[in-house]
């Protein structure tokens, strides 16, 4: 690995000399009820590959449509001992830690309430539909939660919904693995989830566009980031019709309910994809004052768009524009 990383070094320093930039390489494909690009500077187009098969793993054991992984063995464990793969302990720790930042703004437990609300079949495969033993309740005990090594044990009624944190995480993992494996730098966007880390194309900072909440085809605004996380989450995208009445898939964990919030969309850069997925989700939760003082207290930055196109930012978002 210390040779690899010499190797790197001469040969970024023989294109500084030369004045020009390390080849670039793209995929995009369909990931987790969307689609993903990877990108990468330097690396090759079979390091995007391995990156691709890297997300394919990991959603094979999170996602909670599919009933042989992780998340669905625990999730029907009724109490029982489940042993997972290491990336299911770590988006457990994730979850954990997205709880404690966010105060409880964040509960992966409210997937009997999300299914509720009208979202138990894939948006991109509706015949994949998530399912539940009668024993599960919202929200779970979280905190009760037990880890040992790679076994993990959850209090009957307690289910997980990987949700927004396991794209955010992905993109984390994913970016990690990149330059591990040789990348200069690279670009994991996971169905709107978008981490960063190393070089940028050109050689300052990624340029990234933020989706205008009421005409997706184009950019509200765009952000240079060196290195971190932008994500956006939105209430207008996962909208169900209810006998209740339209519900979209952000639950408020205080009264299990969809959010009641102006508030259409939240755009969040962080320093991790799980952070700023942990911190996306106040933001349809606290009323908006609140949450623009709080975002640089928990090093992150935000821009709010609400239902009549008003954009709101914390103090700090100037510093990516």
């Amino acid at each position: 690995m210390e040779l690899d990383a010499i190797a790197r070094g001469a040969l970024l320093a023989a294109h500084a000399q030369n004045d020009s930039q390390p080849p670039t390489y793209s995929d995009r494909r369909p990931l987790m009820g969307g689609h993903a690009t990877i990108t990468l500077v330097g690396g090759g187009e079979d390091l995007v590959a391995r990156c691709f098969a890297l997300a394919d793993h990991l959603e094979a054991r999170w996602s909670r449509f599919l009933p042989t992984s992780d998340i669905s063995r625990l999730n029907w464990a009724e109490g029982a001992s489940v042993e997972v793969d290491p990336v299911t302990v770590q988006l457990i720790s994730a979850m954990r830690e997205a709880s404690e930042l966010s105060d409880g703004d964040f509960d992966p437990t409210l997937l009997p309430e999300l299914i509720a609300s009208g979202y138990a079949a894939s948006v991109v495969a509706p015949d994949l539909v998530t399912t539940l033993p009668a024993s599960a309740s919202a929200p779970g005990r979280l905190a009760s939660l037990t880890l040992d090594g790679s076994s993990v044990r959850m209090p009957v009624g307690t289910t997980l919904d990987p949700g927004g944190i396991g794209k955010g995480l992905a993109a984390d993992i994913i970016c990690e693995f990149g330059l591990a494996e040789g990348a200069w730098g690279i670009m994991a966007e996971i169905s709107g989830d978008i981490v960063v880390a190393g070089r940028a194309p050109d050689a300052v900072a990624w340029l990234l566009g933020v989706e205008d909440p009421f005409d997706t085809a184009r950019h509200l605004t765009t952000v240079r980031i060196a290195r971190g996380a932008i994500v956006t989450s939105s209430q207008r995208k996962r909208r169900f019709d209810t006998a209740a009445g339209v519900r979209h898939h952000l639950i408020d964990p205080r009264t299990g309910a969809s959010a009641l919030t102006d508030i259409q969309t939240v755009t969040v850069i962080a320093a991790t994809g799980v952070r700023a997925e942990a911190i996306s989700k106040s933001g349809f939760l606290r009323p908006v004052e609140e949450y623009l003082a709080w975002l640089p207290q928990v090093g992150a930055a935000a821009l709010l768009v609400d239902s009549a196109g008003r954009q709101y930012v914390s103090a700090n978002w100037g510093r990516y524009a």
